[in-house]
């Protein structure tokens, strides 16, 4: 990592100084976070914050809620993940867990998606401790949110639990530090399909699980074409509806034996206002009707059985609610809505709590080998964290 320069102000630097730490620790989801829940706990228990680590059944990955300020109000949560994408590219140039800077960019796993505003919170937290605040702030970082929003359930849970729960969330996923009033859900399935097995030559007499997946496969195609066509339609979004596709899939051993076993994932990604579970409901069932049932009558033990992977809800407008009206002036431009997902649907559907997307980078840059946060980023995130101090320390 280079070293400060003259024209870094000093937050900046201190916040290249804890990014540089966070992206050392290996945390792609398939790997613990433990390490670096306990190194952010430690930093923060140290300025005074209220500590609580919410494990996981394994103790090896964890969320941290840091709490600064009054506890008879309802106040602000600043919230991120901890986990990282894979980072087994061959393009990348340098070691990805190994902090570079170069061309006013910080380069690394997770500087963009989103360890760049962990940082920034780090950076601001000695702030947030020295101040008199009439609200308090709650520093939010979950595990794996990844692979489905997994820690962010139990974060919302133990907010909502409080004597007086925050008001309002902001998820600091890559916005270009614009904001984000918008996100969409996603439920991510998986389809087992089994038929019947023998020589390819006597093909009649089998239950094709390929042939029937792709009976299945068509009806998904189909129900996504009618989102394109009915909607509903948000066109905030850059797709203005919801999707569904087929994403992977896998069956047969051999080219001259009839299939007995096919498997497949799919998923939904929702908007607010739909009825994300009944649509997905109402396929599955039209699909046994017409592809698990008929299988079932062919032979025993054939048929179609669906998996739930995971699943988390889409992220409403905030802008109508008392808590954004009141720091309304404090966010930067609109931005519009995201297709991807972040941990905002969670805090509202769960905890109650409004939320809305502002961050630094570009979401352009995350999940790519090479992945980069623009310095200039890292300082607007930091001001805009001050103003929202500056506030919740004269306001009432």
């Amino acid at each position: 990592m280079s070293a400060p320069t003259q024209n870094r102000s000093s937050d900046l630097d201190r916040t290249i100084g804890h990014l540089a730490d966070l992206i050392g620790f290996d945390t792609v989801s398939r790997n613990g976070n433990r390490d670096l829940i306990d190194h952010m706990a430690a930093f923060l228990g140290a300025l005074g914050a209220r500590i609580a680590i919410l494990p996981d059944a394994t103790g090896q990955k964890a969320n941290l809620v840091a709490s600064f300020g009054p506890e008879d109000a309802a106040g602000i949560v600043w919230s991120g993940h901890t986990d990282v994408v894979p980072a087994d590219e061959p393009e990348w140039q340098g070691d990805p867990f190994s902090a570079r800077v170069a061309d006013g960019r910080l380069y690394g796993r997770g500087a963009c998606d989103m360890k760049g505003f962990a940082a920034c919170a780090m950076t601001v937290a000695p702030r947030v401790a020295q101040a008199e605040l009439t609200r308090p702030v709650h520093l939010c970082f979950s595990h794996d949110e990844e692979i489905g929003c997994l820690g962010a359930p139990a974060i919302a849970r133990h907010l909502a639990a409080m004597p007086v729960p925050p008001e309002l969330a902001i998820i600091g996923e890559p916005s270009m530090m614009r904001l984000v009033t918008g996100q969409k859900g996603k439920i991510a399935m998986r389809a087992r399909v089994t038929g019947t097995s023998g020589h390819s030559s006597f093909a009649p007499r089998h239950v094709n699980a390929i042939e029937h997946a792709a009976r299945a496969i068509d009806m998904i195609a189909e129900h996504a074409r009618g989102y394109g066509e009915n909607g509903p339609f948000d066109h905030d979004f850059t797709v203005p509806h919801a999707t569904m596709l087929v994403t992977m899939i896998e069956g047969g051993v051999a080219t001259n034996i009839t299939p007995e076993s096919c498997s497949f994932t799919f998923e939904l990604r929702s908007i607010s206002g739909m009825d994300a579970e009944g649509d997905m409901a109402g396929l599955l069932a039209r699909i046994e009707e017409r592809v698990g049932r008929p299988m079932a009558q062919m032979a025993d033990g054939a048929g179609i059985v669906f998996e739930r992977i995971f699943a988390y809800p889409a992220m409403g407008e905030a802008r109508g609610t008392d808590a954004f009206a009141r720091h309304a002036d404090l966010f930067p431009e609109w931005g519009g809505k995201v297709s991807f997902g972040s941990e905002g649907g969670v805090f509202e559907t769960l905890g109650g709590i409004p939320s809305v997307i502002v961050g630094p980078g570009s979401i352009d840059q995350a999940h790519k080998p090479n992945e980069f946060v623009a310095l200039d980023q890292l300082d607007r995130c930091n001001a805009f964290l001050g103003s929202i101090i500056d506030r919740l320390s004269r306001d009432a």
